[in-house]
């Protein structure tokens, strides 16, 4: 309590007080008026300019304010990296607004080309590669653009892929889950200037799901400006077939809101091509018949997708956060003809079918997310999540076949339909909490993961026009799956020393219950997730790592279907109920030199890894594609990647994998006996970026990869794969128009043969889909288009096991 003989003397220094302490406004903009964003702005007493007084950056508006500054001179400095500085002397003597700051481009020209824009940097810390790009030349794209360019990262038809192995993508911490397709079309609508970096997580933290592999989290620049903003956008796509794409966004911020709301069309058709061949062997070894099959599938498929985002800031510590995701595909249909020749041993045909089918499938995609945060002192932090996914799936297949002599005369007809349906339910709920313990930083949290989904398939036989209910090839699984997790992460840093581990514990409950089979899949289990993470920074060019990881496969959902997929009456794709989870363990050493070049030295081994493999029955001439447990599937590699710029214009990044892949499985079809399968190959990808204008809104990009092998259980290239893909991009208006155009594998070189050969076992295709394509893009941005908005996914984070289709895709 304070002394009341002082309350006179404070009221009468308390005009004093008030009167000597004073604001200070301005703002920052370029040669062409334009605000600057995020500049330094550093104040010094004007008696001894190398003593900082005070420090702010600016807003997105380029403002920027001190508040309760004394009276007296200063010196100011505004700076920006791309721009020269600006030192002022300024005096304030009560609230004082400056003249408008204007700061003149720095420009290193080399070859008639300026970058007036900063460059991009890779860092490295403990357990992650973080390439920042706000505000780099890299930042005039679209998030899609942006993963293509960080280093490590492979874009192989669409799916991105870290050390081999598809990632995971969260934005800001929040798991996206979307089909591939689906997220590269939400990431090419998401600005890249909202980004402010990319972090490559090959080995997750215990924070993290202990599912799945790598992860590439997306991190957003900080909300700042109030107003609005929007944009349209539409693209078309020159293939085979054609496909194209509408949408728009719309964005909304005050002091105590964010709404942000987009809706996104997507029309699309798609031609795919297969040839394949199956060589069936007599039981003593010989061939028996060989069956070549050339397969055609045309697809017409539209989609809406609706996407809000509600966050209320509730005060200066806490906000509550409400999303909602919606997809709808009402149509995926495909007219499937194929025609298969069976040759016998001499060469000569002996007969022929052919196969008329109709697949339609329809979809949706229902996510619900709530979440709150607060913060309690400077260092400690909580959030709390809720999920809800409702997703439902249709699929109803007529297949027709009939059989020909070689002479061309009918022997027999036969037909069939199907239909599947899948409907399942995903809660979750989980809390993290962050704080320091003495100087080191502790996490810790709990989740709950609740999944109950029903799936199955009438089989209806064709006689005369009358189609039979077949018992005996219909079933329904009841799938019932509970997962209890916690965790706490523990990391420190000293001097040139930086250390981080954490454990995560899940406790697993699942039942399956088969119509047909009757209870399947039921286990209970509780596993251990270990992290260890180690790093030495000997100097600012040469830094070591080691870390370690164990992690968990768990079976898709659409991979324990037992409903089947049928290219004809003797090729399909079969679910497995028996699947069991996967266990992999991970050790990487790396060595980074001046934050350009990194090695990366790895080993990762997955017991029961889950695959797809085919098997070819030969003795009733069938072959289908099932989902199996491997004994195990590891992998030693070398990684190296370097990262910067050739020139002021020209930005490299370039990624080398040299690996050996092995792996072991039963032949189903031989006994049960062990089949081992290895090869030893490279992986290349060189990624430019070339800056055409001297104003920097023209630009290009050329990608290049090539892999002379691959194995994916018992499939290994049949073929050298490679190919190049080039963009072209122009902005307008001052950036509120841009326009695209991409061309992709230009030389229609990524897709190969693929080939599974051991023992009894010989067959192989060559999937043909639409890989050389040109996309024309146009985006038009109106409102205060410079706004950072809260455009995300929800974490939702069982839903893209359901994504995960499998054979059945």
């Amino acid at each position: 309590m304070i002394n009341t003989k002082f309350i006179p003397l404070i009221l009468l220094l308390f005009p004093i007080l008030s009167f000597s302490q004073s604001q200070l406004t301005g703002s920052v903009r370029d040669s062409n008026n334009e605000p600057v964003s995020y500049a330094n702005i550093i104040l010094f007493n004007a008696q001894d300019s190398t003593t900082v007084y005070r420090g702010t950056v600016t807003e997105e508006d380029g403002s920027f304010s001190f508040d309760s500054v004394e009276n007296k001179a200063y010196v100011l400095k505004a700076s920006f990296i791309g721009y020269a500085e600006k030192v002022l002397r300024i005096e304030v003597n009560g609230n004082t607004r400056l003249e408008p700051i204007t700061l003149n481009a720095s420009s290193d020209s080399l070859d008639e080309v300026t970058v007036n824009v900063r460059k991009p940097k890779v860092t490295r810390s403990v357990d992650r590669l973080v390439f920042d790009v706000e505000n780099s030349v890299l930042s005039s794209g679209n998030t899609f653009d942006i993963l293509k360019k960080t280093p490590g990262v492979i874009v192989s038809q669409g799916q991105l892929l870290v050390r081999n192995r598809a990632a995971t993508v969260y934005i800001n911490e929040r798991k996206v889950y979307l089909s591939a397709q689906e997220l590269q079309q939400l990431l090419e609508g998401f600005s890249a200037g909202n980004i402010k970096s990319v972090e490559v997580i090959t080995n997750p933290p215990a924070r993290y799901d202990a599912e799945g592999g790598a992860i590439l989290n997306i991190v957003t620049s900080k909300n700042i400006s109030i107003g609005y903003k929007g944009s349209f956008n539409a693209s078309n796509t020159i293939a085979r077939v054609p496909k194209y794409n509408l949408g728009t966004s719309q964005y909304y911020k005050n002091d105590w809101l964010n709404v942000f709301g987009s809706y996104n069309y997507n029309q699309r058709d798609a031609l795919k091509k297969d040839e394949s061949y199956t060589e069936f062997f007599e039981p003593g070894g010989g061939t028996d018949s060989e069956w070549l099959t050339d397969f055609r599938r045309d697809t017409e498929s539209y989609s809406h997708s609706v996407s809000t985002i509600l966050d209320f800031i509730l005060s200066e510590k806490s906000t509550l956060n409400l999303s909602a995701n919606l997809l709808f595909t009402p149509k995926t249909d495909s007219d499937i003809s194929g025609l298969t020749e069976i040759y016998q041993p001499s060469g000569s045909l002996d007969s022929l079918f052919t196969t008329d089918s109709r697949l339609e499938n329809e979809t949706k995609n229902l996510l619900f997310s709530a979440a709150y945060s607060t913060s309690f002192g400077e260092n400690t932090s909580f959030e709390a999540v809720a999920n809800y996914i409702k997703y439902d799936d249709e699929q109803l297949q007529d297949l027709e076949t009939e059989y020909f002599g070689p002479q061309g005369n009918l022997l027999n007809q036969n037909a069939f339909s199907t239909f599947a349906q899948q409907e399942s339910d995903i809660f979750t709920a989980q809390f993290d909490i962050s704080t320091m313990l003495g100087g080191s930083s502790f996490e810790t949290g709990a989740k709950y993961s609740g999944l109950q989904t029903q799936t199955g398939q009438d089989f209806f036989g064709n006689n005369s026009g009358v189609q039979p209910f077949m018992g005996a090839l219909s079933d329904e699984l009841d799938y019932d799956e509970n997962i209890y997790a916690a965790y706490a992460s523990l990391s420190h840093d000293w001097d040139n020393i930086s250390m981080k581990a954490g454990l995560r514990g899940e406790y697993t409950d699942v039942q399956g219950i088969s119509n047909s089979f009757g209870l399947v899949n039921n286990q209970e289990y509780f596993q251990l997730f270990p992290t260890f993470y180690l790093m030495y920074t000997g100097s600012e060019k040469h830094a070591f790592g080691i870390d370690y990881s164990r992690r968990i496969q768990r079976p898709a959902f659409q991979n324990l279907n037992t409903y089947r997929y049928f290219l004809n009456e003797n090729n399909f794709q079969d679910g497995n109920p028996n699947l069991m989870p996967a266990i992999t363990n991970k050790i990487n050493f790396n060595y980074t030199f001046d934050n350009k070049w990194s090695f990366d030295l790895y080993w990762d081994r997955a017991d029961d890894y889950i695959q797809n493999l085919p098997f070819q029955d030969n003795q009733n001439r069938t072959l289908r594609t099932e989902s199996l447990n491997l004994n195990y599937n590891q992998q030693f590699s070398l990684d190296i990647s370097y990262f910067s710029y050739l020139k002021d214009w020209w930005y490299l990044s370039f990624y080398s994998s040299i690996f050996y892949m092995e792996n072991e499985f039963p032949a189903l079809e031989s006994g049960g006996q062990l089949v081992q399968k290895d090869i030893f190959s490279t992986y290349v990808q060189a990624y430019n970026y070339l800056v055409l204008s001297e104003d920097g809104t023209f630009s290009a990009e050329v990608i290049g990869t090539f892999s002379p092998d691959w194995l994916a259980g018992s499939y290994e290239f049949d073929e050298m794969q490679y190919g190049i893909d080039i963009g072209l991009r122009k902005t307008f208006m001052d950036s509120r128009l841009v326009a695209t155009i991409d061309a992709q594998d230009i030389f229609n070189s990524m897709n190969i043969p693929l080939k599974s050969q051991y023992l009894n076992q010989n067959n192989g295709y060559f999937a043909r889909p639409e890989s050389r394509m040109i996309r024309f893009g146009l985006i038009y941005k109106f409102g205060n288009f410079r706004l950072s908005d809260n455009n995300r996914a929800i974490d939702a984070e069982e839903s893209e096991r359901l994504k995960e289709k499998g054979p059945l895709d």
